[in-house]
């Protein structure tokens, strides 16, 4: 081979050279690419998995928290009692229809209102303030998280469970009451009489989520009822007698006796519950001239926005304590 063949072979090798390594580079970079998409896809479908985890370890717990409302005696006794006293509400109301014309479903969604105040944040606070510190005392919760869960995920499942539980309590009381109500032919206004079971199931949402805040500060179960009482009492008789004896000696404006009923939760499902059976809250004194007129046709969202709260931010609270810890 001549000189020249030989040195046009080399220059040819030098110019095939670039491509050859420009290839490898782009190779390099979809291979790069390629992994990146596919760890991208693999974290998603880990949070996938780790999600319908989460799902069903709390799933898991709700239906313990169930089963183990049912065979509870005291919660047992509270629906029933609730149950009875709702339709003995509602013999009254159709005495009235009898007598009067006024409507049944009327009647007795304005009498629950007052009962509901008083049954339900007691039996909602009681059952939540057993929830932690009952299994914490009878040893089962250590033995619980020993297990392959999160803290969360029990915490989680457990005011699911027995928020589920309390729901049929009041379901059951309702539901009886407005059968007998519809049987008898007594079926107007039924709509304010199911706008009250809904408030009342946020109220005893609200409570329940406050007895878990209760249950997961306390040690011993018999010290989370005394609290979770204590609390129910204050929550009752800080309402309307609070109110009027703040607004007699402290000279309170209707402004700062809404912002003071808006505080309480039950004060909350009152104003609720007048403003949706009557066009005008003059029943509720100044607070309700003072709230009608402010916030006008929004103040059921304000008011829904509070009974929220009041079940968000205990329970969320509840869950960094129980988090953090307090040994079981």
């Amino acid at each position: 081979m001549s000189k020249s063949s030989e040195f046009k072979v080399a220059s040819s090798e030098l110019q095939m050279a670039p491509p050859a390594a420009s290839a490898v580079k782009e190779s390099r970079r979809d291979l790069a690419a390629l992994e990146a998409r596919r760890g991208v896809f693999n974290s998603l479908l880990a949070t996938r998995y780790s999600l319908l985890d989460t799902l069903r370890v709390v799933a898991i717990f709700a239906g313990k928290e169930i089963r183990d409302a049912l065979r509870n005696r005291w919660f047992l006794l509270y629906a029933v009692c609730f149950a009875a006293l709702s339709l003995g509400l509602a013999s009254v109301a159709l005495t009235g229809t009898g007598r009067f014309g006024l409507a049944g479903f009327g009647r007795t969604a304005a009498s629950l209102v007052n009962l509901v105040l008083l049954i339900v944040p007691l039996m909602a606070l009681t059952l939540g303030a057993s929830a932690i510190a009952g299994e914490r005392e009878r040893g089962t919760l250590e033995t619980l998280l020993s297990q392959p869960v999160r803290r969360g995920e029990v915490l989680l499942g457990k005011f699911i469970g027995l928020a589920a539980a309390l729901m049929a309590a009041l379901a059951l009381g309702f539901g009886v009451t407005g059968g007998v109500l519809a049987v008898r032919g007594a079926s107007a206004n039924a709509a304010q009489y199911a706008s009250i079971f809904a408030l009342s199931v946020l109220l005893g949402w609200a409570m329940l989520s406050v007895g878990f805040l209760i249950s997961t500060l306390s040690r011993r179960s018999s010290l989370a009822l005394g609290i979770s009482i204590f609390a129910w009492l204050g929550f009752v008789f800080l309402g309307d007698l609070g109110l009027m004896g703040g607004a007699a000696t402290l000279r309170m404006t209707a402004g700062e006796l809404l912002a003071a009923a808006l505080v309480n939760p039950l004060q909350v499902f009152k104003i609720f519950a007048v403003s949706g059976m009557h066009r005008s809250l003059d029943l509720l004194g100044p607070a309700g001239l003072y709230a009608s007129q402010t916030f006008g046709s929004a103040l059921p969202a304000l008011l829904l926005s509070v009974l929220a709260a009041w079940i968000i931010l205990p329970l969320a609270a509840a869950g960094v304590v129980f988090r953090r810890g307090v040994r079981p």
